[in-house]
């Protein structure tokens, strides 16, 4: 009797550990909440932020602003964001992730309304000066949200990172999509100020909102930095990959305007609806690459070799290069755009778990610390690339022309995705030697003791 009450309470343990280590399908109040609060995040923020494509380099020209001075006020939004990444990734949880990221969203709003004043300004040193200021305050605000999102929903969703981020890049996607359209018709139809203070708005209602919906979140601080993150070769390959995407992606912001509008005599308008044709195909592609690669993990170095290598393709066909001997078509450009938005989602979203996953192969303590610091550091290398694109592909295409730019740019996109390529291929060799050593190691002794018997 005493050993069937045994066998039952046993079997109740057992079968109580069972559901508690069963993996839940239903989302608790906490994640829909994180999953609201950063979809209304990567929304407001990015619509803020990609409304000056199709018409603030034409303004700026008109104001005296040369096309490398145009690149440069793009470059300095993301010096700035590289900066406030980098510190803010160090000390996330010092600060705190939710007041980190309501802050964010005032800061931004407040220079997204005051950006959209500086037409009063005069002409020439004092415009460009102010475009310079208040942009670097919005990219310390922007860095503010996005490391802090970025480090939050990988707490909140810590086996399926890709699969949540993906899902919340659809988001970033409409941000991108209605972006430009939308700027570009505010602009022609009410001026220059109209789609800046509208939108300034629409990001300051996000602040109350989040900071009712928005849960906290306490951690304790890591003694961890990123230069120990670093010294992993895969984690520098990945970076420098992140660092093209966001290059290209600068370098398009910067120049696709003017050189639509000259190429093609198109309105601000119809270049904020050719721009679809990058955000949409990503905006589609990047929920189906998240639930992917957090299904199959050892898929994700895949992904992003793969994705580096289309997109690579299609900056090359964008003018297209001048070596191809092909004349610049309106086709042409919107379906290498949308070529570019696709591999973009194959490139850009494993890279987050990926260094996730190297940092705690590293030995890095699990948490949000280490969150914050390889959202960090992902920020910090996409921003770096958002510098860099503008400027260069700036200077490029002022010397020679687009066409040539874009050829550059899909060049180093090549080469980030053949050194991962190899990096990768590099790793599985010494693993498939150790393999086999190891089986012929364990097959001996097997053998020697059917020959001593």
């Amino acid at each position: 009797m005493e050993t069937q009450v045994g066998v039952r309470q046993t079997e109740s343990t057992n079968s109580s550990e069972s559901t508690a280590t069963r993996p839940t399908t239903r989302m608790t109040k906490t994640q829909i909440l994180t999953l609201i609060s950063v979809a209304s995040v990567n929304f407001s923020s990015m619509i803020c932020y990609s409304i000056l494509g199709p018409f603030f380099p034409n303004e700026a020209v008109k104001k005296g602003a040369s096309q490398t001075v145009v690149g440069l006020i793009f470059g300095c939004y993301a010096v700035c964001n590289l900066i406030g990444s980098l510190l803010l990734g160090k000390y996330i949880v010092q600060i705190g992730a939710k007041f980190m990221l309501i802050a964010g969203l005032f800061v931004s709003s407040g220079c997204t309304i005051m950006f959209g004043l500086l037409d009063r300004a005069p002409a020439g040193a004092t415009f460009i000066t102010l475009c310079f200021i208040v942009r670097s305050l919005d990219a310390l605000g922007f860095a503010a949200a996005m490391t802090s999102s970025f480090a939050m929903t990988a707490k909140i969703f810590p086996n399926n990172v890709a699969t949540v981020l993906g899902s919340l890049e659809i988001f970033t996607g409409l941000g991108l999509i209605l972006g430009p359209p939308v700027g570009g018709w505010f602009y022609h139809a009410f001026g220059y100020e109209v789609p800046f203070i509208l939108l300034g708005c629409f990001l300051l209602i996000m602040v109350p909102f989040n900071v009712y919906v928005l849960p906290s979140i306490e951690a304790d601080p890591s003694k961890d930095s990123f230069l120990r993150l670093l010294t992993q070769t895969r984690v520098v390959l990945i970076c420098f990959v992140i660092f093209t995407l966001s290059s290209g992606l600068g370098f398009i912001d910067a120049t696709l305007s003017l050189f639509a509008i000259k190429t093609f005599n198109l309105s601000s308008g119809y270049v904020g609806l050719i721009m679809l044709g990058l955000s949409l195909p990503y905006c589609l592609a990047s929920p189906l690459i998240g639930y992917f690669t957090d299904k199959y993990p050892v898929s994700r170095n895949g992904f992003t070799v793969a994705g580096g290598l289309i997109t690579a393709t299609g900056f090359v066909l964008l003018g297209p290069a001048p070596f191809l001997h092909i004349s610049s078509q309106l086709w042409l450009l919107i379906v290498m755009l949308g070529l570019i938005g696709f591999s973009l989602g194959m490139t850009a979203i494993p890279t987050f778990p990926e260094i996730i996953t190297c940092a705690y192969e590293k030995g890095f303590e699990e948490g949000l610390s280490t969150l914050g610091m390889v959202s960090g550091l992902f920020g910090a290398f996409w921003s770096l690339g958002m510098f860099y694109g503008p400027i260069v592909g700036g200077v490029i295409t002022q010397n020679l022309n687009f066409e040539w730019a874009a050829a550059v740019q899909g060049g180093m996109t090549f080469l980030a995705a053949l050194l991962l390529m190899i990096h990768c291929l590099c790793r599985r060799k010494p693993h498939s030697v150790q393999e086999d050593g190891q089986h012929t190691d364990e097959s001996t002794p097997l053998l020697n003791g059917c020959l001593a018997e």
